[in-house]
């Protein structure tokens, strides 16, 4: 099991400051921020160790731990998942900091049959109080972006069915296209009166497909079931996605591991824990950040009661979303690696001694212990290597 923490930074990468991210740290911050993280079974598996977190002390027994850095540009959903299954970009994607250009708005309206309002970096919220009355009215569709390779496209489901958005997305995909290859397009449909929007359930991300071969196609060709909790199938476009599993938040996509875990089919479960991004932390919401982080640490403690000896656990990052930096955009960070395999679990408990120690490398290496740890294998070609022996 690959369970990614959606925005959970561990600290600032060496070349943060090009990206305006100098000194994050959304780990540390958050801690600082709420008086101490409580986060019990994490801490023993060495969240502690891997950076000095107020709550948190070094753990004495832990499993595998410490930081994975990217191997190539970006600071989003699409690149830190990609980057973790081997996937590296040779330059960044686009990103439109001044809104999308008259030239591309207009292909984009006419491909999508409608048009549309904003077409500026926005808080997806702020975006939708701002300009939902006048998408009610009108209803062009409001059309926003971020720091990141994204066009997102928001709806109330009243004026434009979920249905009549998706296609329109789908539309949009098609135009952001050479140049214009955003990572995703995605659907952002809401709900409620003026005043009190409120998104909906139904998101749904058109991504870009990965540029070269994933560990997730590795498994795939070898026989391997890959089960994608969340966005995960979205953001690889299922390009080495066996089936795909409910996961529109932290308490769906973990119902859906714990039961895919229940019924012990052989495989990855590869889950996105989304909740600690998309609610909390582009809010600034602190206490609702280490809120999900809680019931994730409980969740954890379940899973490796249930670890058969066969089994790995990784709890990891894609990129950072720090609460004290400006602005609400994610930020260039270490992602924090926690792995522990059902046998070193079962030892902790007998011996006390689970035989942990500190792995820090590129994210790559998560892909590349899954398929060892599966297939006992490597593949050639692809980056990263395996921190299981």
């Amino acid at each position: 099991m690959v369970l990614v923490v959606d925005a959970c930074g561990a600290g600032a990468l060496p070349d943060a400051a090009d990206y305006g991210d100098a000194g994050a740290n959304t780990l540390a911050h958050l801690a600082e921020a709420v008086g101490g993280l409580e986060l019990p079974v994490m801490g023993e598996l060495g969240l502690g160790s891997i950076l000095e977190l107020p709550g948190v002390p070094p753990s004495e027994d832990p499993g595998i731990y410490g930081r994975l850095a990217p191997l190539g540009p970006g600071k989003d959903s699409i690149t830190g998942h990609w980057e973790l299954m081997g996937v590296t970009l040779s330059k960044a994607l686009p990103t439109y900091p001044g809104g999308f250009p008259p030239q591309l708005v207009s292909r984009l309206e006419e491909a999508m049959g409608r048009k549309v309002i904003c077409n500026r970096p926005d808080n997806g919220l702020a975006a939708i109080e701002e300009y939902g009355p006048e998408h009610m009215r009108s209803g062009a569709l409001i059309l926003y972006t971020s720091q990141d390779s994204v066009l997102q496209l928001a709806a109330h489901v009243e004026r434009v069915s979920e249905e009549e958005l998706y296609e329109a997305c789908a539309r949009a995909r098609q135009v952001m296209s050479g140049p214009d290859s955003v990572g995703r397009v995605i659907a952002r449909p809401f709900a409620g009166s003026e005043g009190e929007f409120v998104r909906t359930e139904g998101r749904r991300d058109l991504a870009l497909a990965p540029p070269a071969r994933s560990y997730l196609q590795e498994l795939d060709d070898s026989g391997v079931e890959v089960m994608a909790v969340g966005k995960v199938n979205d953001l690889f476009a299922g390009q080495g996605i066996t089936s795909a599993h409910p996961g529109s938040n932290n308490t769906q996509a973990l119902e859906s591991v714990e039961g895919l875990l229940s019924q012990g089919r052989p495989g990855l479960i590869f889950a996105n824990l989304i909740e600690t991004d998309q609610i909390y932390g582009h809010r600034k919401d602190t206490a609702g950040f280490h809120g999900a982080l809680r019931q994730i640490d409980q969740a954890v403690g379940r899973i490796l009661g249930a670890l058969g000896r066969g089994d790995l656990l990784v709890v990891t990052a894609d990129h950072g979303v720090d609460p004290a930096h400006p602005g609400t955009d994610h930020t260039r960070e270490y992602a924090p690696l926690l792995a522990i395999t059902g046998e070193m679990a079962a030892a902790g408990s007998s011996t006390g001694s689970r035989g942990g120690r500190r792995h820090d490398g590129p994210m790559a290496d998560v892909g590349a212990s899954v398929l060892h740890w599966l297939r006992d294998a490597q593949a050639e070609g692809l980056p990263g290597g395996s921190f299981i022996s």
